[in-house]
C-alpha cells in the first residue's frame, strides 16, 4: 500500500448481512483501507466437525474488495468451537491447581494438545486454499493474542510435552539434575518420566524448573504459531503476523519476532493514568526494536473506553488521535482499532468501537473520520511513512531475567518491568529516544547502553557488555545484574561475573531496606535509605534496594547516607578500555535518576530532542513529531513547518492532546 494502513477488527458474523454494505460505505467515509476479518469465526466457518461454510465470508471479503478495503485475514484458531471441546475434552487447558478451563469464554485449548493442533491445521489449510489468491488479501493474521488467557497449561498432555522439551534441551536426566540443582530438597530425578510441570506444591518450587517451564510455555505457543504459518507459506507469499501485547511476560518476544514478517501490537494504555503516555511510548519503542527498526503495525487500540478495568475511563477528546500519532512517530506504518462496529452482545459489548452504539453522529466517529482523512493525505513524500526512528541510547531487556527475578524465594520482591520503566522515564524526560536490545545484540551504534537488573546472564552476555564498554561505549549497569547464570546458579565470589572487571566493583552482600508497611506490625517506620553525592544532584531516597558494594578500581560517585550502609558506595564510575562503566546499586527516585542521566548523557555526547513539560517529541525520518499530552495548551518553538496545518512551528500553539508533524527547516 502507498499510504498508512488504517482500520480495525471487523466482525461481520455478529451482524445481519444488510449491515455489511453500510459498513463498507462507512469505512470509505472514514478512510479505512484495512480490516482484520475472521479472528473469532471458527464456529461460523466450521459449524460442525469437517463441515465448512465459506459462503458468508466470501460475500464479506468480496464486498470489502469492491469497496477498496484490504483484508488482514485471520486463521480463526484463537477460540475453538464448543463442538470440539465436547468431542475432545482432553484438549482443554488445566491450571496449576488442577482446574479444567471449560468453553464459554475464549482460548479454551491446551497449546501442547495434538488434537487442537490437528484441527487448527485442518481449518487453516481450508482457509488458505480458499483465499490465498484473493485480490483483497493484504496480510495473514495467525490466531490472536497468543497466551493472553492461557499462557501455561499443566495438564498431562503438557507434562508429556514438557518432558520431550527437557530431553531435547538436556539430553540426559543427569544433565537436568545438574542444571536444576536437584541435590537440594531431595529432588533428584532418575528419569524424565518422573518430571512434572510445576503444579501446585507445598512451598517454594525448584527455581530452574519454573524458569524452564516459562521457556517451554513460550516455545509451545510459538510452535502453534509456526505450524499455522508453515501452512500459509506453503501456499501464499502474503506477509504473516500475529498480534503481540506489548510487555507481555509469558512470551519471549525476542524469539517470537524472528517468526513474523511484520511486528504488530495491541496497546491499551489507561487514559486515567498520567504515566500512560510514557509507558505507551516505551511499548511502541519495544515493537520497533523487536523488528530491528523496521516499520510495525498497531493492530489494536481502543477509540474510547475499554470494558475490562475496574474503572473504564473514556479517552479525552483528541487523545485517540494523539496516541495514534505517537505510534506513527515511533515507527508504526498502520493504525488499527478493536473494533470497527461496537458489539451489542457478548463480553465485549461495552468495549468502544470506531462506530459506537450511538452511531456516526458521535464524537468518536468524528475523530475516527478526522484521523482517517489525515492519514490518507500523509505519504512517504512527507518523510514519515516507512522511515526509521534514530536512537543513540539502548536499554537491555531480557525475558529470562523477568521470569526469574519475580519468582518467590528471591532476594526481595522486585518488579522487573517497574525498574525498566524507571530508566525509560528518566531518559524520556531528558529528551532521549530509546531502542531496546538483547545483551548480545549489536550495541556498537549506541552511545549509552543501560542494563536494568540483568538478573540471569550467560558468560557470553556479560562478555558482550564488557566488550561494548571496552570499545568506547558508556555502560550503565543496575543492581541485581549478573547474579545467576542461565541455569539460575549463583555467580559466587561477589556476583556480577566478568562484569566485576568491567565495573571495578563487586557485591559483598544484599541489604534491601525494610518495607514501609512494617510499621503496621508495631515496629515503627523503617529507617530511610538515602544516597548523597554530586552524581545524583545532592541527596536522594533509595527505598527499594541497597547493597554492600566493594570498590576495587572504580571511583565512587555517590554513597549511601545513614544506617549500616553509611558511606558505602551507591553509584560508581569506572574507566574500561576506551569507554566508561557505571554501577548503580540502588533504585533512585525520578529526580536523582534524572540528575545522574544528565551527566552521563552529556559526557557521552548524546543528541537530545526538545524538552517541554507535557509534550512528547520523537523524530522519525525528517519529521519531528510533537504531541501535547497535557490538559493545557502549550507553545513549542522549533524551526520548520507543521505538515498537518502548514503553519510555522516557531511559536506554534498546541492545544490539549494537540499534534504537530514538523518538517524541520
Amino acid at each position: 500500500m502507498s499510504g498508512f494502513h488504517y482500520g480495525g477488527d471487523y466482525n461481520p458474523e455478529q451482524w445481519p448481512a444488510e449491515v455489511w454494505r453500510e459498513d463498507v460505505e462507512l469505512m470509505n467515509r472514514a478512510g479505512v483501507n484495512l480490516v482484520s476479518v475472521g479472528i473469532f469465526s471458527w464456529a461460523r466457518i466450521e459449524p460442525r466437525d469437517g463441515e465448512f461454510d465459506f459462503a458468508w465470508l466470501d460475500e464479506v471479503i468480496d464486498l470489502l474488495h469492491a469497496g477498496g478495503v484490504r483484508v488482514d485475514l485471520a486463521t480463526a484458531t484463537a477460540s475453538p468451537p464448543p463442538w470440539l471441546a465436547v468431542k475432545h475434552p482432553e484438549m482443554l487447558p488445566v491450571t496449576a491447581q488442577g482446574v479444567t478451563l471449560w468453553p464459554g469464554s475464549r482460548q479454551a485449548y491446551c497449546p501442547s494438545s495434538p488434537v487442537y493442533r490437528r484441527y487448527a491445521a485442518r481449518l487453516v489449510s481450508a482457509i488458505v486454499e480458499r483465499y490465498a489468491d484473493h485480490p483483497a488479501l493484504e496480510l495473514w493474521h495467525v490466531n490472536n493474542e497468543y497466551g493472553c488467557h492461557v499462557s501455561h497449561c499443566y495438564c498431562d498432555v503438557s507434562a508429556a510435552a514438557f518432558r520431550t522439551w527437557l530431553e531435547a534441551k538436556y539430553g540426559t536426566v543427569e544433565a537436568l539434575n545438574d542444571a536444576w540443582g536437584t541435590a537440594f530438597w531431595s529432588q533428584h530425578y532418575d528419569g524424565f518420566d518422573e518430571v512434572f510441570p510445576p503444579r501446585a506444591a507445598p512451598t517454594f518450587q525448584n527455581p530452574t524448573q519454573l524458569l524452564d517451564f516459562d521457556r517451554f510455555s513460550s516455545d509451545e505457543l510459538r510452535a502453534c504459531y509456526r505450524a499455522e504459518a508453515d501452512i500459509i507459506r506453503s501456499r501464499s507469499t502474503v506477509p504473516i503476523t500475529t498480534n503481540f501485547m506489548g510487555f507481555f511476560k509469558p512470551a519471549d518476544y525476542w524469539a517470537w519476532a524472528q517468526e513474523v514478517d511484520i511486528v504488530s501490537d495491541d496497546s491499551y494504555p489507561d487514559p486515567a493514568d498520567p504515566l500512560s503516555p510514557t509507558y505507551a511510548a516505551m511499548q511502541r519503542d519495544l515493537m520497533r526494536s523487536l523488528g530491528g527498526g523496521k516499520p510495525w503495525l498497531l493492530m489494536e487500540q481502543s477509540p474510547g473506553a475499554v470494558n475490562w478495568r475496574e474503572r473504564n475511563a473514556a479517552k479525552t477528546p483528541g487523545q485517540m488521535r494523539a496516541w495514534s500519532y505517537q505510534s506513527i512517530g515511533r515507527g508504526a506504518d498502520g493504525i488499527l482499532f478493536f473494533q470497527w462496529r461496537q458489539a451489542v452482545a457478548g463480553a465485549e459489548k461495552f468495549h468502544a468501537g470506531m462506530v459506537p452504539h450511538g452511531g456516526t453522529d458521535t464524537r468518536i466517529f468524528r475523530e475516527v473520520e478526522q484521523l482517517g482523512t489525515e492519514l490518507r493525505e500523509l505519504s512517504g513524500e512527507d518523510g514519515l511513512l516507512g522511515q526509521p526512528v534514530p536512537a543513540q541510547v539502548a536499554i537491555v531487556f531480557d525475558w529470562d531475567s523477568w521470569w526469574a527475578i519475580e519468582q518467590k524465594a528471591s532476594p526481595t520482591a522486585i518488579q522487573y518491568l517497574a525498574g525498566v520503566f524507571a530508566w525509560y522515564r528518566g531518559l524520556a524526560a531528558a529528551g532521549v529516544t530509546v531502542d531496546f536490545v538483547q545483551p548480545t545484540g549489536d550495541l556498537a551504534g549506541y552511545r549509552v547502553v543501560v542494563v536494568p537488573s540483568l538478573f540471569v546472564a550467560s558468560d557470553e552476555q556479560l562478555d558482550a557488555l564488557d566488550a561494548y564498554a571496552s570499545q568506547g561505549g558508556t555502560l550503565i549497569v543496575g543492581y541485581l545484574t549478573g547474579i545467576l547464570d542461565k541455569n539460575l546458579h549463583v555467580r559466587t565470589g561477589g556476583y556480577l561475573g566478568t562484569l566485576q572487571q568491567t565495573l571495578g566493583v563487586w557485591v559483598e552482600e544484599f541489604a534491601p531496606p525494610a518495607a514501609p508497611d512494617l510499621a503496621a506490625l508495631g515496629g515503627g517506620e523503617p529507617p530511610a535509605v538515602r544516597v548523597r553525592g554530586e552524581a545524583v544532584g545532592g541527596e536522594a531516597s533509595a527505598s527499594l534496594w541497597s547493597e554492600y558494594v566493594r570498590v576495587e578500581t572504580a571511583s565512587v560517585a555517590a554513597v549511601f547516607d545513614g544506617g549500616a550502609l553509611d558511606g558505602h558506595a551507591a553509584v560508581t564510575r569506572h574507566a574500561r578500555g576506551d569507554g566508561t562503566a557505571w554501577y548503580v546499586a540502588t533504585q533512585l527516585d525520578d529526580g536523582p535518576l534524572g540528575a545522574l542521566l544528565e551527566g552521563v548523557l552529556a559526557s557521552a555526547r548524546v543528541d537530545r530532542l526538545p524538552v517541554v513539560a507535557g509534550v512528547e517529541f520523537v523524530r522519525r525520518g525528517r519529521i519531528l513529531v510533537a504531541i501535547n499530552h497535557s490538559e493545557d495548551a502549550v507553545t513549542i518553538d522549533v524551526p520548520g513547518t507543521d505538515v498537518l496545518t502548514g503553519a510555522s512551528a516557531s511559536g506554534l500553539r498546541l492545544g490539549a492532546q494537540g499534534v504537530a508533524l514538523v518538517a524541520e527547516a
